[in-house]
């Protein structure tokens, strides 16, 4: 037998039998895993906004501040006021500014936590901090430990998946696995005509394909016989089985033609676009609709000037805000109205706040603030049409019910059914987790 027909001979004996005897006995690291307890939510969908977002521009009203406008509270301290106008939204009478008039339709949905405070004060930390809770160390990112701790209902498609048209501060750490197994890690899409490149193959080489990666699955498991603790060969193999999963699901997950006129509309979404937030936003429906456990959005490009970081350009704050409010209100009345937003955390968040006060009068920005900024939690376990946390008259301060990086990583792990303080990763002789030796559920926000 020639080497040529020796190897066609094993790939084709693969198909029908080899690969399910070698995976007998192999642990499954995307396997579906049983939470701690009964968990109000099943998966995550987590909108990021890069830049730092003003917070008493957006969700936390400052009257005081807005009457103080251009007076002087210290030398090089001018009090800046919001350009636009809050109202009550909702039942609930939650107040959230004009830039957000279609949040507004679902503000009795959302718990606004006004209290949050970041661990560092610039992009770089403050974005590591929010999505690994070190502002400091590479750890693994808030989506990885949700796909360790859960694994994933559909096996053709990653556990964790980030839709991101740029890259935020600190690139791809935040969705880094680090030390827990790599399958664990964020697959990136980016928005566009090909989210993910090489995704359709040919019907032509299809077949080929197949018998190729069958017979480098056969090969890899003969390599891990003698290799079973290495977790991250098994998680190589793994990528493998994922990928060729992927070719089957991903590109049907992706085809909105079959979307109704109304759908695309509620998004604001025009037929044929696939490079908006909008896309971003019904694409993420349909990874929840099929398994997806951790769904990331990302909104900004630190590469461009079109993110919320407004140093010296706040005013571009309605273009931003027009881009995503309709999506994501959209994303709330969509999941709510096929019975998903209970068994769905939505969460809206940023890596920090921007300063109540300017260097000097006629100043269109603000510079970073850590001290105090806003987010947003919707979905399974929430209780809506609150706020939670305060901050002084002018927004500086927190001054009732701090929330850090870690309390809001534990309150949603609890959503999720997991306990924080048991959700742990041997590696280098001991044990870590999310939110490291911190973390206090926040149960006044909990349905």
């Amino acid at each position: 037998m020639d080497r040529r027909t020796m190897i066609s001979s094993i790939a084709g004996l693969s198909l029908p039998g080899i690969l399910s005897e070698l995976l007998q006995g192999q642990e499954n690291p995307l396997a579906p895993k049983d939470p701690h307890f009964s968990p109000r939510a099943k998966r995550v969908i987590f909108l990021f906004m890069t830049g730092g977002v003003s917070h008493v521009d957006t969700f936390d009203h400052k009257p005081e501040l807005n009457a103080r406008h251009d007076k002087e509270r210290r030398a090089r301290q001018i009090y800046k006021g919001s350009g636009w106008k809050f109202r009550p939204r909702g039942k609930s009478g939650l107040e959230i500014s004009d830039l957000f008039p279609h949040l507004g339709e679902v503000a009795d949905d959302l718990a606004v936590i006004n209290s949050m405070k970041n661990i560092n004060g610039d992009h770089f930390g403050a974005t590591i901090g929010i999505h690994t809770g070190s502002a400091t160390f590479n750890r693994p990112s808030f989506g990885s430990w949700v796909s360790y701790g859960l694994g994933t209902v559909n096996q053709n498609l990653p556990s964790f998946v980030v839709m991101s048209k740029g890259l935020p501060y600190g690139g791809g750490q935040n969705w880094g696995s680090d030390f827990i197994p790599v399958s664990h890690q964020g697959t990136r899409l980016v928005p566009g005509i090909e989210p993910i490149r090489n995704i359709t193959p040919q019907a032509s080489t299809r077949k080929r394909q197949k018998t190729e990666l069958d017979l480098v699955e056969y090969f890899n498991k003969q390599h891990l016989k003698n290799r079973e603790t290495d977790s991250n060969l098994k998680s190589r193999i793994r990528s493998f089985e994922t990928a060729a999963g992927m070719q089957l699901e991903a590109p049907e997950a992706f085809d909105l033609s079959r979307e109704t006129d109304e759908t695309l509309k509620l998004y604001g979404l025009e037929p044929g676009q696939t490079d908006s937030f909008a896309w971003q936003c019904l694409v993420a429906r349909r990874m929840a609709e099929r398994g997806v456990r951790f769904i990331e959005l990302v909104d900004g490009d630190t590469a461009l000037d079109y993110n919320w970081d407004a140093h010296a350009n706040i005013s571009k704050y309605p273009l931003l805000a027009r881009n995503v409010d309709q999506p994501i209100a959209a994303l709330i009345k969509d999941l709510k109205q096929r019975g998903m937003l209970d068994e769905t955390l939505v969460v809206f968040t940023t890596e920090f706040g921007r300063g109540p006060c300017v260097p000097s009068v006629g100043t269109d920005g603000r510079g970073h603030w850590a001290n105090a900024y806003s987010s947003w939690i919707a979905g399974g376990g929430i209780q809506g049409g609150i706020v939670y946390g305060k901050t002084d008259e002018f927004g500086m301060e927190v001054t009732e019910n701090e929330c850090s990086p870690h309390d809001f990583h534990a309150t949603l792990l609890h959503c999720l059914g997991i306990d924080h303080t048991r959700l742990t990763y041997r590696h280098a002789g001991r044990d870590y987790r999310l939110t490291d030796v911190h973390g206090k559920v926040v149960k006044k926000i909990l349905a």
